[in-house]
């Protein structure tokens, strides 16, 4: 079964989901990768407002590439999350509710995401041209000069993800692994 939300994300939407669920996202969503996620971070030390409110938002890890004609973005795979692993909890403590990337998580993000009610999507590498094909509508929010790792805001139907680790310690991944070694 797929379960469909829809953002901004609630505690009761966090909460109702399960590593391995496959989920549909609709609404907006954010790409922010490596450089964003530093700047971020800084300007939260330095007491700064960040450029969006990200109470109750999902964080695409993602640099979309530049649209072709008659298209609203180009190619838009995730890129691998643990690089922002070291950014997480400042956001976190600030409401996002969610993050999609690839791979796995450290065990510390996979903490935070209990300890703050949130939740880890892993979306296909890969299929980054398929992926296109949900993003509706984009935006610039910020950090123009970083090119295709500027945040962007982006309307989404049907974004297809994993739960890949919930507010509760459920690990996709390690599942994983625990069924191929009974192979």
């Amino acid at each position: 079964m797929v379960k469909r939300i829809s953002t901004p994300l609630s505690d009761e939407v966090v909460e109702s989901l399960r590593a391995g669920d496959k989920v549909l996202i609709t609404g907006y969503i954010y790409t922010a990768r490596d450089a964003a996620h530093k700047r971020m971070v800084e300007a939260l030390r330095r007491g700064e407002e960040l450029p969006f409110d990200v109470k109750g938002q999902i964080i695409y890890y993602a640099g979309p590439t530049p649209p072709k004609p008659g298209m609203v973005i180009g190619s838009v795979g995730p890129t691998t999350a643990i690089r922002m692993d070291p950014y997480v909890e400042p956001l976190l403590k600030l409401g996002l509710k969610g993050m999609i990337g690839k791979g796995y998580r450290s065990e510390k993000v996979k903490e935070l995401l209990k300890k703050y009610k949130a939740v880890y999507f892993a979306a296909v590498g890969g299929v980054a041209t398929l992926l296109q094909r949900h993003v509706k509508k984009v935006e610039l929010v910020a950090y123009e000069d970083l090119g295709t790792e500027a945040i962007r805001r982006l309307w989404v139907e049907d974004f297809p993800v994993i739960v890949a680790n919930d507010a509760f310690g459920g690990d996709v991944f390690e599942e994983g692994r625990t069924r191929y070694a009974r192979i």
